[in-house]
């Protein structure tokens, strides 16, 4: 286990961390990264969340199981595309250099090929098409053909984060999920069925492909040099290990969890969790996305990192805990009110108990990315070892217990653990949780007996379920403002200081 440390230490660089970007740099192009991302998120999640609705209306839960075993299939084959070679490559202190690039990119080629041939062996041996018939063939094949692709933009979007130019860096999605929900929808629409998906994951990638190079060019080359590679394995190999158990924990549980069960459960299963990720794609991806480069900038500046990760719990939460407890409170007024949605009733208590559980993600998940982005990847696996014996301990008896509907459950039940993340990372960096995040809770409880009360009322029309989200947004606002007016008034303008010039 970890030593405890009764005193901070504060950050010694062993090597000169790049001299071209001083605090207030890294802090302005943090808050206006912020920024970018969180305007491209919105777009993004409310595109997805026309998509998924649309989906939900023209696909059957059987629909949603295929794709979901094809996703988490490729989800486990992730973890040997990259080896944390881009990770090391964002988290090291020094500037890589040319032969550090190439060495990375020829690496993640070699790899993502190899993928591609494990992913055709699959398809050959008829393992695929037992479960999922023909069309989870041809999304299976899409997926592996994204990969290479995808190492195309790995060199490109590893100098722009590291330039921390995430104004830059949000285009390419920005045009990938663009085209892959368009395509999707119009297929859908026109009656293509599942295999839609296949196509708009092949014009995703190559657009995004065209787009990310556009915007950084780099000297393309492929190099295999021993030094460079020893140099990024002492730190990708850790973050691999890492990502290797998140995946034993994740994709491949839920891979037993789709050939175990019924394909109809499992759908129900694809759907709440795919429903229940869309607050957590909005607020926490969209900032890890920006804070493991910044926080590995921050490394040398110990006050200024804990400063970081306090305003990043405050607003992560801030938001976050309102969406999961609202759209927890209307989703079966939405399912009773629109016919078409009947069939997803059975899935709602799952959705609730998922969307719970990434409330708690919502803190345990910026802590988990703050210890890899100083090189803490120690602590972080051994919080990973702990989530995913939990995960293959408890989800079983809980599904034994409640049937498919305990998946949810032992996923809220593990969330708990979260405080454990805290711990950790006070061991290193001094910071204050519960000061950040009571006001919220406090807001959400007022919000959640409110809605609990009156969820007969907001099923009885359109009109009252709307005008139910609106009071149910009132409760939370004038709540937050209430007890914590100050705190937001102080910390919204820390941020909007960050836009003067006067910093540079």
């Amino acid at each position: 286990m970890e030593k405890n440390h009764s005193v901070v230490p504060s950050f010694t660089p062993s090597q000169p961390v790049d001299s071209g970007q001083d605090l207030g740099q890294i802090k302005r192009q943090s808050v206006t990264g912020a920024l970018s991302y969180f305007l491209r998120t919105l777009l993004l999640q409310g595109l997805g969340f026309v998509s998924i609705g649309v989906l939900s209306a023209f696909f059957t839960p059987e629909d949603f199981a295929i794709y979901g075993v094809v996703v988490v299939i490729m989800g486990l084959l992730v973890f040997f595309s990259d080896i944390g070679l881009a990770a090391a490559l964002v988290q090291q202190k020094t500037l890589p250099n040319q032969s550090e690039y190439r060495t990375a990119f020829t690496v993640q080629q070699l790899l993502s090929w190899l993928i591609v041939g494990v992913a055709l062996v699959l398809v050959k041996s008829g393992l695929i098409t037992e479960k999922t018939g023909a069309a989870g063939e041809w999304i299976m094949m899409a997926l592996a053909l994204s990969f290479p692709l995808a190492t195309l933009k790995t060199i490109p979007s590893i100098i722009l984060e590291r330039k921390l130019e995430f104004s830059k860096l949000v285009i390419p999605a920005i045009a990938e999920q663009i085209v892959f929900h368009s395509i999707l929808i119009g297929l859908a629409w026109k009656g293509v069925g599942v295999v839609a998906y296949a196509y708009a994951i092949i014009f995703r990638s190559v657009i995004g492909v065209i787009v990310m190079n556009r915007l950084q060019s780099w000297s393309f080359g492929f190099e295999l040099s021993r030094a460079a590679l020893k140099q990024l394995l002492s730190f990708g190999v850790k973050f691999q290990l890492n990502d290797f158990l998140a995946r034993i924990k994740d994709q491949l549980f839920y891979l037993v969890l789709g050939w175990w069960l019924p394909l109809r459960e499992f759908g129900y299963i694809q759907w709440a969790k795919n429903w229940s990720m869309y607050p957590y794609n909005l607020t926490v991806q969209n900032v890890m996305a920006i804070t493991f480069p910044a926080f590995s900038r921050l490394q040398a500046h110990p006050k200024a990192l804990s400063r970081a990760i306090e305003v990043s719990i405050f607003f992560i939460t801030l938001l976050i805990f309102p969406i999961i407890i609202g759209m927890s409170l209307i989703v079966d007024p939405i399912i009773k009110l629109a016919p078409v949605y009947a069939k997803w009733q059975p899935a709602v208590l799952s959705f609730i108990f998922f969307s719970l559980s990434i409330g708690w993600s919502a803190i345990s998940t910026p802590l988990t990315n703050t210890l890899n982005a100083i090189g803490q990847i120690n602590k972080t696996l051994k919080l990973m070892l702990m989530w995913t014996g939990l995960t293959w301990v408890l989800t079983p008896l809980a599904i034994i217990k409640w049937g498919y509907n305990g998946v949810a459950l032992a996923a809220f039940i593990i969330s708990l653990t979260s405080f454990m993340a805290i711990t950790m990372v006070k061991q290193t960096v001094q910071i204050h949780v519960w000061s950040q995040v009571w006001r919220q809770l406090l807001a959400c409880i007022f919000m959640a007996l409110v809605g609990w009360f009156g969820q007969a009322a907001l099923a009885r029309s359109w009109l009252n379920l709307l005008l139910g989200i609106v009071m149910l947004g009132l409760i939370y606002v004038l709540s937050v403002l209430a007890t914590g007016w100050p705190k937001i008034s102080r910390e919204v303008r820390g941020i909007l200081q960050h836009f003067s010039p006067k910093i540079m």
